[in-house]
């Protein structure tokens, strides 16, 4: 019986019953080679067993043969089992199991921690004011201008204080407030307008200028405020410079063809006429590009062609200079306009496209004959003119300023005839509808106010609290409508008759606009509208239907936004389009 139950027999009282063996498991198989034998066929056997160096570097190797494995090959001691996590920690997972943290702002996950309000404005106004502060992970540890912390101790605006002695010091530098019974003369009243009077100099004016640095140009000039004297250097106020003197130079062949007729001969020498009304044929999307136009070396502010024949092309960039372009025939740079010493903001052709507007960041705006190049008149208020619109008549235009303000200009005596002034942020669009009666304008306080021609007194006024910030606009060719670059990355459209209103059937989206200022145009039929987009793109919508048509690279790699578009009048699709790069594309 011993036998048979060795052999897998139970017994159980008399009887015998046959256990069947359990079925034989199949052994793993092993894909990673057996480190820890070739590990220890390595070195000698004590009587101690295996050294714990040696185990602790072939289960190292195992771990780290195959990091990705989710199963265990080997059997790992509990050792190891129960380390630590090794290297470092991750921000991202919270100490209390593997849940990801979620972003709180922008750049990741930030931390609350314990400063007062204090603390934190006191650096905060020490970092605008001097340009460092604490740096709250390090003690004793500053970040920003090291020059300033050396020359400040690493104090902040609160430890940098006068001391009382010392305000007192200074107060008694200044002049007397006078008498309130004088208005002019000596011992007149000045109150808190009293300057102090000190034979350093130099302190004077290092108070004048810091003073002078904080406030804008356009706050600095101020009715009946006299800065105090400070180097012309640092000043800030505005003055007329007169030394940049107009010039123009030709760059064609000839001024004159054989018949002495000059560039503003419209040409009968090509397979289309040029003399018929504008949107008279169909357009239709530009698919190829068919030239480029290099001569300026800054980003491009506007494109304008010549009315009605649209056989000049009329461009502008930051770097001050204006260029007038043949469009057909070999495309040449014709001619070059220089008079203002910094960047151009718009361009405007006259109705009749003999002379044409200028504005720049130099506070001017000057009119310009297009055929001889002179400068014709100059207009400036002190401010900087961000748009300009010539009226249909011709006579007049109007200039959205800097100041919020709109002001009307008479070309031929060169007087302001009128302001309007009901914006609360600088102008952005100024568009004439109702054949010159009336004008839209728009602003950065993300309104639209809708005026009577000479009357400074809006007739409609659009504000609601979904819009954003209209910054480019252009009419529809029927006179029925006014497109709009909407800072949200979408064209709205309004109707231009009486009441102004905003149709909601007329969206386009699908660009990017964000940030930039980017030109809308609407095809001389009226059919197609399009625009430029901050990756560098054309895009191309069916005006009636919204949806978009077309979108083409216009710029090369890395070159930055399109930012300005213009439809060639005649033809049936050609477009030109400039961006950051400098560089005018002409598409057909």
């Amino acid at each position: 019986m011993s036998a048979l139950l060795g052999a897998g027999y139970e017994s159980s009282g008399d009887e015998a019953h046959v256990v069947q063996p359990p079925p034989a498991q199949p052994k793993p198989v092993n894909a990673a080679p057996d480190v820890s034998t070739e590990v220890w066929s390595s070195f000698p056997k004590h009587a101690a067993g295996r050294p714990n160096n040696v185990q602790d570097a072939s289960e190292m190797q195992i771990m780290l043969a195959n990091p990705t494995s989710t199963a265990l090959t080997y059997n790992a001691t509990y050792d190891n089992l129960s380390r630590p996590s090794q290297g470092p920690a991750n921000p991202f997972i919270s100490s209390t199991g593997n849940v990801l943290k979620r972003k709180n702002v922008l750049t990741g996950n930030a931390e609350e921690t314990t400063m007062s309000e204090a603390t934190f404005k006191t650096q905060h106004r020490t970092f605008q004011s001097l340009g460092y502060t604490k740096d709250p992970s390090l003690d004793g540890a500053f970040v920003g201008n090291q020059s300033a912390i050396a020359k400040y101790g690493g104090k902040d605006v609160i430890q940098i204080r006068h001391s009382r002695e010392e305000s007192a010091m200074i107060r008694a530098k200044r002049q007397k407030k006078g008498d309130s019974s004088i208005v002019d003369g000596e011992g007149a009243y000045l109150g808190p307008w009293a300057r102090y009077t000190s034979d350093d100099v130099s302190y004077e004016q290092a108070e004048a200028a810091a003073d002078q640095e904080l406030a804008s140009d356009e706050e600095w000039v101020e009715e009946g405020i006299e800065p105090l004297p400070a180097p012309p250097k640092e000043a800030t106020a505005y003055a007329e410079d007169s030394s940049v003197a107009e010039t123009t130079e030709f760059h064609g062949a000839s001024e004159l063809d054989y018949q002495g007729r000059t560039y503003m001969h419209i040409p009968q020498d090509l397979d289309i006429d040029l003399r018929k009304e504008p949107g008279s044929m169909q357009n239709y999307v530009p698919k190829k590009l068919i030239h480029v136009y290099k001569h300026h070396t800054k980003p491009i502010t506007s494109l304008r062609f010549i009315p009605k024949s649209s056989h000049l092309l009329l461009s502008s960039s930051a770097d001050s200079k204006i260029a007038l372009w043949d469009a057909h025939h070999d495309r040449t740079l014709l001619r070059t306009f220089s008079g203002h010493n910094k960047a151009i903001t718009d361009t405007d052709f006259h109705p009749t496209g003999r002379t044409f507007l200028s504005a720049s960041y130099d506070r001017q705006m000057k009119l310009w004959d297009t055929e001889t190049g002179k400068c014709i008149s100059r207009f400036t208020t002190g401010k900087t003119p961000h748009t300009l619109r010539f009226h249909p008549e011709g006579n007049e235009f109007i200039a959205g300023m800097s100041d919020k303000k709109i002001v009307q200009f008479d070309t031929r005596s060169g007087e302001l005839t009128q302001e309007y002034d009901h914006h609360l942020g600088p102008i952005n669009t100024l568009t004439f509808v109702d054949e010159g009666r009336r004008f839209i304008s728009t602003s950065d306080d993300k309104s639209l106010r809708a005026w009577e021609f000479g009357i400074p007194v809006p007739i409609k006024f659009i504000a609601d609290p979904s819009m954003y910030a209209l910054v480019r606009a252009t009419p529809h060719p029927s006179g029925k409508y006014v497109a709009f670059q909407s800072a949200d990355n979408q064209i709205v459209v309004y109707a231009a008759g009486d009441k102004f209103r905003q149709n909601r059937k007329k969206g386009f989206r699908g660009h990017n606009t964000s940030g930039y200022a980017i030109d809308v145009a609407i095809s001389p039929d009226g059919g197609i509208i399009a625009s430029g987009d901050t990756g560098g793109y054309v895009c191309f919508w069916d005006w009636k239907t919204g949806k978009m048509w077309h979108k083409i690279q216009a710029g090369g790699e890395g070159t930055g936004a399109v930012t300005c578009v213009a439809w060639h009048g005649q033809e049936s699709s050609k477009v030109a389009t400039g961006g950051l790069d400098g560089i005018i594309r002409y598409w057909d």
